[in-house]
């Protein structure tokens, strides 16, 4: 674990205020929730709680069959990082972190949908050269906790109608999953 040198006390209701600075660097917001864990040593650990983490395997499950039907890689999306990754080296893509642009999709309910090579691309993971094709957001008793989307390392494909209709049911069932 990383030390800040921030002490913070707990009031009278139990309650601690995780700094900005870190809730900022962490990406947490108001709202989000928390998993805590006690470690035998003591610690107290917050970790934002996300879940589509919770059923990473039948994530992995649904890029596969995506990938294979769709023809294009696809990676699976919490609100935060890449927990699935199908069609390429899972090392290049799978807990990496999302994008702003993405977060603002999500934050905005928004899919994508590349139809006209003159649209401009968006790159969906930091630091990575492939770009969105398709996209479908993850939507759970209203909230929306991730997204479904087939890359490409062609900043000129574009999607078809099969892969735009795959990558919304496809996300729609994880969703299903998610609410049983």
């Amino acid at each position: 674990m990383k030390a800040t040198g921030i002490v913070r006390r707990i009031d009278d209701l139990g309650r601690v205020v995780i700094p900005k600075e870190i809730r900022r660097t962490m990406r947490i917001r108001e709202g989000d929730p928390l998993e805590i864990y006690t470690s035998n040593d003591g610690e107290v650990v917050f970790k934002k709680y996300s879940p589509i983490g919770e059923i990473s395997a039948y994530s992995s499950m649904y890029a596969e069959v995506l990938t294979k039907t769709g023809g294009l890689p696809v990676i699976v999306c919490d609100k935060d990082h890449v927990v699935s990754v199908a069609g390429i080296p899972k090392k290049e893509l799978l807990e990496r972190r999302i994008a702003p642009v993405m977060e603002d999709l999500m934050q905005n309910r928004k899919n994508i949908a590349y139809t006209d090579t003159a649209q401009e691309r968006i790159r969906p993971v930091e630091g990575v050269d492939r770009y969105a094709v398709a996209s479908s957001l993850i939507v759970v008793a209203g909230d929306v906790v991730g997204c479904m989307v087939f890359l490409s390392g062609d900043a000129d494909s574009k999607a078809n109608e099969i892969q735009i209709k795959l990558i919304s049911v496809a996300s729609n069932l994880l969703a299903k999953q998610l609410e049983e």
